[in-house]
């Protein structure tokens, strides 16, 4: 979400004989760049936009979010039950890996009260149940609008 200003410099800063590598990621579309009135493929001033490369990413597989919820789990020394695992990994695919990691250590918390030292899918279907991921929290938002304040 940079402005104007920040092009302007990092455009300067591209032109001179110690040229930075700069990198960009962003989701957005076409938008207004920041401080105008301009719209621009990803919000990025269009003659910035000719000198850089797009490389499109891919969303993670079910495996691949698996593996790496795997090994979160480790790093933080969080059992879990392979069911548990491929559950958790749905959800990630479903919603974001970012969602799926923060329900690791609500889920933990959830296993021990129970008195389990390993989570299960029950564990992971109620801390789902308790959390909205921000796409589910904005579609809500969106259709009780009302009933907030402003």
């Amino acid at each position: 979400m940079l402005d104007i200003e920040c092009f302007t410099y990092l455009h300067r800063a591209l032109e001179s004989s110690l040229a930075p590598i700069v990198i960009f990621a962003t989701n957005r579309g076409s938008c207004t760049v920041r401080g105008t009135e301009i719209i621009s493929p990803h919000g990025i001033p269009l003659d910035l936009l000719d000198r850089v490369m797009i490389i499109r990413t891919m969303p993670y597989a079910l495996e691949e979010t698996v593996q790496i919820l795997r090994i979160r789990a480790q790093i933080e020394g969080i059992q879990i039950d392979e069911e548990s695992l491929q559950s958790l990994g749905e959800t990630g695919t479903k919603t974001t890996l970012r969602y799926a990691v923060q329900l690791l250590t609500p889920a933990h918390f959830l296993a021990r009260i129970n008195g389990r030292e390993i989570i299960n899918k029950g564990d992971i279907d109620e801390t789902n149940e308790l959390f909205f991921d921000a796409k589910s929290s904005a579609k809500l938002l969106a259709e009780q609008g009302d009933k907030y304040m402003k």
